[in-house]
């Protein structure tokens, strides 16, 4: 029996080994591993001066198949200086952001951004480090293996530089201090590896952790973050529970004291003329709102909390449920910018502008906060996805009559009519391009906003808009609080459609080619209707054909594309005729109308006008 047995026990053996080897890399490959970190941080603030130093204690988890002989920190105040990289980008793009300009290479010394790191140690020793601009290079003391986690100690001092993009002291509405990104941030290290952009202009990307913050400043300032305050009743402001007593501290600073769990990012603010008020939303949630007062902002920040109520209750049935306590709309900045739990937006505007910005901003708790693709490498997939889900938010709010307005049965004109003006203009690139790397700041802007948006209107019309919306709450459920990227939003939406996009994909984020369909022809054709369509552009797309009747009927004609392997389910009521499939490479589709000539009074190509045909001109017949 045990020489029987031996040749079982050895296979068993050799099997044991080969999963025992491979299980990390199979288990890396199908669910991806994420970092994860850990903020302590202090900070001493003096006003005066507009510097503050900083303790920030750091716990990192090293969650990768990888050991890690460095790390890299992001220095963003370093950006605010003359002949940083951002400074010279400004001055030589072509179109250089109005907010930025030439005004970084005028700062004055006073008035200039500094990170100066003093000291880093990890478990008590000593890290070599160097200060390359905005990134912090860090050759560790000993390595990081995998799974294990390590205690990394930093003091810094810092100077806040006058307000020019995002971060800063007294922007152009009077706010003392706008703190974003203000701290030493570690940078990302995911499948890709380290994402060590320098700070030149646009967009971020975090590893996703818990912070606890305290923030030491005159108490003559009012404080707002993007957390959850510890200690209300030593500060008041509102803060504190009805009829609760406020005992501060005695002498001339305040302790703030925050913790936010499981976000990428902490920003706050504090000025001394700071108004706070706050409401418990409908879904149960608290929002807060600071603004300084004044008589134009009072009238637009006093119906706030009303439309950003009812637009977070549109918002968790069209996007997700929101997932944390709280949320922070505060004046500050330089137009809007959004944050984990907190957007900065400029408040001295109608009730118009202010909830239009509210809206865009505090969808990216979605499409960015929670759902946290890699900003610089996907800006689209953050302000399309965005600014799609604001105008549809937008325009339900002026149908229900909430915000002033008329509702729009295709909300989403604006964003067509820029993407197709940047396209016949010569100046088009496309969607994968890094997101400092655009050659204009007007093609980074229509490209991370329009087309992006677009990209998703026009995929509702490839897969159907029920599976579209069934995919976008699939998306968010499935890769909340990870990081995904363009393929990973495809998978889902070909899951939940059964097709394949993989086509999409590649036409439309990889490559600055356009849809251009027309019907060439119509003619008898032995006793029905025969209709030559041309492909006059490079992407191909299904076709929905609509045909009017003379009696006024209608009927979709259907031909799907043959790379999708399958087809949508109907959109509409209509009669629909499935036809044959037509191939990418074929630049005329011919199909025949099973109804005399004379019966036939009109026919389009796409009636819904959410594909992106570049001139739609000849995408209707009449007879």
């Amino acid at each position: 029996m045990r020489h029987n047995l031996l040749p079982h026990m050895k296979k068993l053996l050799a099997a044991f080994l080969l999963i025992t080897l491979l299980g990390p890399l199979a288990q890396a490959q199908s669910d991806r591993w994420q970092q994860r970190v850990s903020y302590k941080m202090t900070i001493d603030m003096n006003a005066a001066a507009h510097q503050y130093r900083g303790n920030q204690q750091l716990a990192y988890t090293n969650n990768s198949p990888d050991t890690l002989t460095k790390i890299f920190y992001h220095l963003y105040f370093n950006a605010f200086k003359p002949n940083s990289m951002m400074d010279v980008r400004s001055r030589s793009i072509a179109d250089p952001d109005r907010r930025v300009g030439s005004r970084i290479a005028k700062l004055k010394p006073e008035e200039q951004g500094n990170i100066q790191v003093n000291s880093l140690k990890m478990e008590g020793q000593t890290a070599k480090f160097e200060t390359n601009e905005t990134i912090l290079e860090v050759t560790l003391p000993k390595p990081i293996l995998p799974g294990k986690t390590v205690n990394l100690v930093m003091e810094w001092d810092a100077q806040v530089p006058v307000q020019i993009r995002r971060s800063g002291r007294d922007n152009a509405e009077g706010i003392a201090y706008s703190m974003a990104q203000w701290y030493p941030k570690l940078c990302e290290y995911d499948y890709q590896g380290w994402h060590t952009n320098p700070y030149i202009a646009r967009e971020f990307y975090g590893v996703w952790g818990d912070f606890d913050v305290t923030i030491n400043i005159d108490k003559n300032y009012v404080v707002a973050a993007g957390g959850y305050l510890q200690n209300p009743q030593e500060i008041g402001y509102g803060y504190e529970k009805e009829g609760s007593t406020v005992k501060r501290a005695d002498g001339p600073t305040l302790s703030w004291h925050f913790k936010t769990p499981n976000v990428h990012d902490f920003v706050w603010t504090a000025d001394p003329d700071y108004v706070h008020t706050k409401i418990k939303a409908d879904d149960g949630t608290t929002m807060h709102f600071f603004w300084q007062k004044s008589e134009k902002a009072d009238a637009a920040w006093a119906q706030l909390p009303t439309v950003m109520n009812r637009a977070r209750t549109i918002m968790n049935k069209n996007c997700g449920k929101y997932p944390y306590q709280e949320y922070y709309f505060i004046q500050g900045g330089d137009g809007g910018m959004e944050y984990p739990l907190a957007t900065l937006i400029t408040g001295n505007q109608d009730i118009d502008g202010l909830a239009g910005v509210a809206i865009h901003e505090q969808l990216h708790s979605w499409y960015q906060m929670i759902l946290g693709s890699n900003e610089s490498l996907y800006p689209w997939m953050d302000e399309g996805f965005t600014s799609w889900s604001e105008d549809l938010v937008k325009n339900e709010l002026m149908r229900e009559g909430v915000l002033p307005g008329k509702a729009k049965d295709f909300p989403f004109n604006d964003a067509y009519n820029a993407y197709y003006k940047l396209q016949l203009s010569g100046k088009a690139e496309p969607l994968s391009i890094h997101a400092d790397h655009y050659n204009t700041n007007r093609a980074y802007g229509v490209n991370a906003y329009s087309k992006g948006e677009i990209f998703l209107v026009q995929l509702s019309y490839v897969v159907g808009q029920d599976n579209f919306q069934r995919g976008m709450l699939r998306y968010f459920d499935t890769w909340k609080f990870k990081h995904p990227n363009a393929n990973d939003f495809i998978r889902i939406m070909e899951k939940e459609s059964g097709l394949e996009l993989d086509w999409y994909k590649e036409d439309f984020v990889n490559t600055i080619n356009f849809v251009d369909y027309g019907i060439r022809s119509v003619s008898s054709d032995d006793g029905g209707t025969a209709v030559v369509v041309e492909k006059a552009g490079l992407i191909a797309m299904p076709l929905d054909i609509e045909v009017t009747y003379s009696d006024g009927k209608k009927e979709i004609f259907y031909a799907p594309l043959e790379s999708m392997r399958g087809e949508k389910p109907a959109d509409n009521n209509l009669p629909r005729t499935v036809l044959p499939d037509h191939r990418w490479v074929d630049n005329y589709y011919f199909f025949t109308i099973p109804h005399p000539l004379k019966e036939v009074q009109r026919i389009e190509i796409d009636p819904s006008q959410r594909m992106t045909d570049i001139d739609i001109r000849d995408n209707f017949w009449k007879n």
